[in-house]
């Protein structure tokens, strides 16, 4: 490649003066993503809404490196928590570039002890309020600007205790097909990130967590599992003009999991 090229490959993955919201980005792949796009140019919007400590430790991992993170807390859950990431948005003149949705949570338990509370509890975070986040936020966006899901491999295959977060996940995929159809005339992109098996505290709810983790990494072709950091580079490219040609795309980022049919 030229050096006309690379200059050209370089711009189009920069985050150089975007503005970028990441919902759950203070937490596992959410806070792998706020530093990699903060490295990467972003001023980025933290949001978090229970684990104070891990707010903290990000923002002081931002301030000791001077990355622009800014972490807030807002239940985005309600139109009060959305309103107050409004209002800190509104701080910044070069308006929302990208809106990635990392928030998760669930209920991790065989079916028979499934109930709607919980099914309503999994799908208003998971699904519900990512449609609420959207269509609050993308008359704020301008021609150019993205929208990341991050999803799971729940969403296409059947895992142990996870069917309600598996099936929210599948609905978040689906959900981010239509408005990436509805979205595209306005020339915003909605794509979909769907990481693998990766290590993060989320694994600690299963009591055989640590197995599987295990079991996972002997299966890839590769011998382990994807790192935080590959995942939020993935996130990165979604997220910048260098995957201008995607809509409405899951991209698959599992270390070849798939090729060998382990998921």
């Amino acid at each position: 490649m030229n050096e006309a090229l690379m200059n050209d490959a370089l711009r189009a993955f920069s985050m150089q003066g975007r503005v970028v919201l990441v919902v759950g980005g203070t937490r596992g792949i959410g806070r792998a993503i706020s530093l990699q796009l903060a490295r990467a140019g972003a001023t980025v919007i933290a949001n978090y809404v229970r684990d104070r400590a891990s707010a903290d430790l990000l923002a002081a991992e931002a301030q000791s490196a001077q990355l622009p993170i800014e972490v807030v807390r807002a239940d985005v859950t309600s139109e009060k928590g959305r309103e107050l990431l409004m209002s800190t948005l509104a701080q910044h003149s070069a308006g929302l570039s990208s809106l990635i949705f990392a928030a998760a949570t669930g209920v991790h338990r065989p079916f028979e002890q499934f109930t709607g509370r919980h099914f309503d509890f999994t799908f208003d975070l998971n699904v519900k309020t990512f449609l609420g986040l959207v269509q609050r936020f993308a008359p704020l966006m301008a021609a150019g600007s993205t929208v990341v899901a991050v999803s799971s491999e729940g969403a296409y295959r059947a895992m142990p205790q996870y069917g309600l977060v598996g099936a929210s996940k599948a609905a978040l995929e689906s959900l981010s097909r239509h408005l990436a159809n509805e979205l595209a005339g306005r020339g915003i992109r909605v794509n979909v990130l769907s990481p693998g098996t990766v290590a993060t505290e989320a694994w600690k709810v299963f009591p055989d967590g640590e197995a599987r983790l295990a079991e996972a990494a002997a299966s890839s072709p590769r011998g382990r599992l994807n790192t935080l950091e590959e995942v939020a580079l993935a996130a990165q490219f979604l997220a910048s003009d260098a995957s201008a040609g995607l809509v409405g795309h899951t991209l698959v980022v599992d270390g070849g999991a798939r090729v060998v049919g382990s998921c």
